[in-house]
C-alpha cells in the first residue's frame, strides 16, 4: 500500500486535540472528501486523540494518505503508553465507560470509519488505527 504523505503530531494536552482535529480536517479536505466524510473522520479523531491523552497519558497520532489503486484513504493511527485496556472487546461495547462518559466513544468511533483496528494489553499502551476510504 502507497504511503503517499505521512504527519506525526504529539498529543499531550487538550490543545494538541484541537490541533490534531484541525490537521485531520485539512488532511480529509485536501483529499476531497466530502463535508458528511470528514466531519465523520474529524468526530472519530476527536474521541480518539481526546483518548490518548485522559486514558493513555498522552502520545501520538499519525496522518496517513494512502492510496490503493483505484482508492483512496486517510488513515489515523492513536498511540500511546498507557496502561493499556485489559479487555478491549468490553470497551468497544456501547454504555461501557471508566471515565463517567457516555460510554460511546469506542464504538461511536469505529461506526464512522470503513476499517478500525485496536491493540491493547494492560501495561503496553493502545494503537487504534482508522480509515476512510474515498
Amino acid at each position: 500500500m502507497p504511503v503517499v504523505k505521512t504527519d506525526e503530531l504529539p498529543i499531550q494536552t487538550a490543545a494538541d486535540v484541537v490541533l490534531a482535529r484541525q490537521a485531520v480536517r485539512s488532511a480529509a479536505t485536501s483529499m476531497g472528501f466530502s463535508l458528511v466524510d470528514q466531519t465523520k473522520m474529524v468526530t472519530a479523531a476527536s474521541e480518539l486523540a481526546r483518548n490518548t491523552l485522559d486514558y493513555g497519558g498522552g502520545g501520538i497520532v499519525r496522518i496517513i494518505h494512502i492510496e490503493e489503486n483505484p482508492r483512496r484513504g486517510l488513515r489515523l493511527v492513536f498511540e500511546d503508553q498507557g496502561p493499556g485496556m485489559p479487555d478491549v472487546q468490553l470497551a468497544l461495547k456501547d454504555g461501557y465507560t471508566t471515565g463517567g462518559g457516555l460510554g460511546l466513544g469506542l464504538g461511536g468511533a469505529r461506526r464512522l470509519v470503513n476499517d478500525f483496528e485496536i491493540e491493547s494489553a494492560p501495561g503496553q499502551g493502545t494503537r487504534v488505527t482508522i480509515t476512510r476510504w474515498k
